[in-house]
């Protein structure tokens, strides 16, 4: 099968986040069966979703590790035009929910992985499939220990996320936090003698926003990023029952993007320290007032050398020697490297532009370059690097 047969394939699962990716994992399992390459999976706690791990080519040496997330944002709300878990082909363009953010790199990694069965490697090419990228990079971090357990260590990993088969050295390190508001309740016509946790939360969100103001104009800076600086953002706020009562409870989920430079913790602690300024002087007459912010989810940046070995073997199989760049989206990079010390950089078809929106696409020319970039590693590994 080549890459669009396997994308066609892949699109049709309809594989959103946190919901089962197990008929697509096994549809790859058979088609790595078909011509003897072993694989395993690392499920999740319940069973129903799991990453795949494969290795071609010799077990007993460091390969390099192509990445790859198997899950889709949601296509709910969204004005398609088309079905969006069918392939359908159109102007040069292949539509379909994930083809661009990430299933046309999986289905080129898949296609390359059949053709080495058939080549003698030197070095082995392993692939790497996880589940719930979308939501946290939540899958791969099972998958990370349990590669940490054994004594399979590759020596680069491709995260083929989309760059537009440009060379992303980089990108920012996330915090999701979420803090909760604490106030007290009364009916409404006696709103002065309440804390309306609203209100808080409104007072919090002007603590995120001078923070922010703060990092834009004298924190770190890094010029490859489009967004040059560490950025907060505020995603939703939720609390209330009714108009007529004064609530006592507002969650406002948030976010830190930073840059290497900023130390994300540092940052925290000047919002936790703002936070307090909110709701000390009112802790006289609300014992239990409070602005309470817990982590939800995190992950680490990623800050790859210029000089790196991996830099310089993606030079040469993309044939690339113009300037790298660095991705405003995180991506599985960072914890290959935070978690097993992998290096790894991002290089794959398509554009974050097309991804997650109505109508999808990924250009089929990225695809057949991401083909030919991948063609080139495996006479790489066939040769012994």
């Amino acid at each position: 099968m080549n890459t669009l047969d396997i994308l066609e394939r892949l699109i049709a699962f309809p594989t959103v986040s946190r919901t089962s990716n197990r008929a697509l994992i096994d549809f790859i399992r058979s088609l790595l069966d078909g011509v003897g390459i072993p694989s395993m999976l690392v499920e999740s706690p319940d069973g129903t979703r799991a990453n795949l791990f494969a290795i071609i080519g010799p077990g007993d040496s460091a390969g390099v590790v192509l990445s790859g997330h198997t899950d889709v944002v949601p296509v709910e709300g969204q004005d398609w035009t088309r079905d969006p878990f069918r392939l359908s082909i159109a102007d040069g363009r292949a539509y379909g929910r994930g083809t661009a953010d990430m299933k046309g790199f999986v289905a080129s990694a898949i296609a390359v992985a059949l053709r080495a069965a058939n080549r003698s490697l030197q070095v082995p090419l392993h692939l790497a499939f996880s589940y719930d990228e979308e939501i946290g990079c939540v899958g791969v971090r099972d998958l990370l220990r349990d590669l940490a357990t054994r004594t399979i260590r590759p020596m680069a990993c491709i995260v083929g996320e989309p760059t537009g088969m440009r060379i992303a050295t980089g990108h920012k390190g996330k915090l999701a936090l979420r803090a909760c508001c604490m106030g007290h309740a009364a009916h409404s016509a006696l709103a002065p003698k309440a804390l309306n946790a609203l209100h808080l939360g409104a007072d919090f969100l002007s603590v995120l926003r001078r923070e922010q103001q703060r990092l834009a104009e004298n924190g770190a800076k890094d010029n490859a990023y489009d967004v040059p600086f560490s950025t907060i953002h505020a995603g939703c706020m939720h609390g209330g029952q009714a108009l007529n009562i004064v609530p006592d409870r507002c969650e406002i989920d948030f976010e830190i993007r930073n840059v290497a430079a900023d130390n994300p913790q540092a940052i925290l602690a000047r919002i936790f320290d703002g936070a307090e300024g909110i709701v000390a002087p009112l802790r006289a007459r609300f014992p239990k007032a409070a602005i309470i912010i817990d982590e939800v989810n995190a992950y680490p940046g990623l800050e790859t050398p210029e000089e790196a070995d991996i830099v310089r073997l993606l030079r040469h199989i993309t044939e690339d020697n113009g300037p790298t760049c660095k991705v405003a989206f995180g991506t599985e990079a960072g914890l290959f490297h935070d978690q097993l010390g992998i290096p790894a950089a991002i290089c794959g078809p398509g554009d974050m532009a097309q991804g997650h929106k109505p109508d999808e696409y990924i250009e089929i020319d990225q695809l057949a370059a991401c083909d030919t970039m991948l063609d080139r590693l495996v006479d790489k590994l066939a040769s012994g690097l």
